[in-house]
């Protein structure tokens, strides 16, 4: 019988199941079920509906049930930094605020009260980004007491939902990273730093690495799907499963995960948290196999699907390419990570006023606003090679483009002009890839991360653009 890995992809914007296999030595995905994510506004907060998408997680393996393809194991992830507090009956405290939300908003001022920013840096290794757990923590300690004084139980989105399949609580390793409570030395948490902010120690729960076995459903969701289902760990973050999944086995290469956010970097063995690498702005986020991710987070194809919604949806991504490039000559330019485009009203009158505050020519046209954005994001990814080789003191020969932004052909072309790097693009679905690339590697079908990238490798096209 064919034997089936089922990854659940959730990102920002919609989740999928996937169905992956091994077929005459190369691997297959099957996707059988897709549903919509959004953040929504509640009591003032702009929150995730987990009860939603956690029904949604059981309709997808329903839909294995019904197809009579039953996955031997399965794995979660999602993006990073945001989590459930959870009193002593396991109940959600509060809403779960999404980190696009301004709770955040001059928590980093209150950490640093307790700890200069320069020794956090040191500490832990992760760049400064106002939305990681470390500062959410900090809102509700500050502006929700209560819940910091009954939480029980701290868990990512993907350790909730593992959680609310088998019963069993724990942390996954890369996702754990991001709170930006953990160590790069001991890869644990940093329990000293904790005490220092006020964070319960008792909340937090062991670390757990990819491969780790969670457990089997429960009985009563066992019932409902109507089968049982080992669930593992993968590597719970997404950038984490999708760096995993980068088809190469050398060290000469940098890596784009290109979606919503673009984080582009290097794969390393020990963590950079010097001054040097602070003031760059780069993180060291846990990877597969204590690996660490050295990258940069780029504002990525947010600004593109913002604007995108704004018209109505009424172009693809394709055709926004193209409008971008009969615009190419339009010359304005904008800093992709400026706070003004983390969560405005409007992208498009961000763009604007952003490129008119700057004396630049204000794009009018749809071809206009998408050139402007691909040609900035593009520029920025040129600028953190030159970042990134200075610190490292190396020249890093290509870049590796995975996910869905490896789809659009323009960007891919600009970014080869602006980095002088060849470029490689693709497999487009990485990060369930990733995912099921620890399933299988659990299992057996690969015996090393070498040989399951060199699967990858094999199993999907990869599409070349010169510098």
């Amino acid at each position: 019988m064919q034997k089936y890995y089922l990854a659940v992809d959730i990102g920002a914007s919609s989740g999928r199941h996937i169905l992956g296999s091994v077929r005459d030595g190369k691997i297959t995905l099957e996707e059988i079920y897709r549903f919509d994510n959004r953040l929504v506004k509640k009591d003032g907060y702009l929150c995730w509906e987990l009860d939603r998408l956690f029904n949604e997680i059981k309709n997808g393996l329903k839909k294995c049930k019904e197809i009579g393809k039953i996955p031997g194991s399965m794995g979660i992830d999602t993006w990073g930094v945001d989590f459930v507090l959870l009193d002593s009956n396991d109940r959600v405290l509060g809403n779960t605020a999404g980190y696009r939300d301004r709770r955040t908003n001059g928590m980093d001022a209150e950490v640093y009260k307790v700890i200069p920013e320069d020794e956090l840096y040191n500490r832990t290794g992760i760049q400064k980004q106002i939305f990681n757990s470390i500062y959410q923590l900090m809102a509700v300690k500050t502006r929700n007491p209560g819940y910091m004084a009954e939480a029980q139980s701290f868990l990512m989105i993907p350790d909730y939902f593992n959680f609310l399949l088998t019963g069993n609580k724990l942390q996954e390793y890369t996702n754990a990273t991001t709170t930006q409570l953990v160590s790069p030395v001991t890869r644990d948490w940093d329990e000293e730093l904790m005490d220092k902010l006020g964070y319960h120690k008792k909340m937090f729960h062991k670390i757990s690495l990819p491969k780790t076995v969670v457990g089997n459903f429960r009985d009563t969701i066992r019932e409902e799907v109507r089968f049982d289902c080992e669930v593992i760990l993968p590597a719970t973050h997404d950038t984490g499963s999708a760096v995993l999944s980068v088809p190469a086995n050398d060290d000469d290469y940098l890596y784009i995960s290109s979606g919503t956010w673009s984080l582009m970097g290097i794969e390393r063995k020990e963590a950079d948290c010097s001054k040097t690498s602070k003031a760059a702005n780069f993180t060291n986020e846990g990877g597969y196999d204590y690996r660490f991710r050295y990258l940069k987070n780029i504002m990525g194809l947010w600004m593109i699907q913002s604007v995108r919604h704004e018209l109505g949806n009424a172009y693809s991504f394709a055709e926004l390419c193209e409008l971008a490039k009969d615009a190419d000559g339009f010359q304005s330019r904008v800093d992709v990570n400026a706070d003004c485009f983390l969560s405005p009203d409007n992208m498009t009158d961000a763009i604007k006023k952003y490129c008119s505050d700057t004396n630049q020519k204000v794009p009018v046209s749809v071809g206009e606003l998408a050139a402007c954005i691909y040609h900035s994001l593009a520029m920025s990814y040129g600028d953190t090679v030159e970042e990134i080789e200075k610190i490292t003191g190396k020249t890093y020969k290509r870049i590796h483009i995975i996910g869905g932004g490896s789809n659009a052909d323009y960007l891919n072309e600009l970014t080869a002009k602006y980095t002088k790097k060849d470029v490689y693009a693709g497999p487009t679905e990485a990060t369930a890839i990733g995912n099921i690339l620890a399933q299988m590697l659990k299992a057996g079908e690969f015996k090393t991360i070498e040989e399951a990238r060199t699967g990858v490798f094999n199993s999907f096209p990869i599409k070349k653009f010169n510098r």
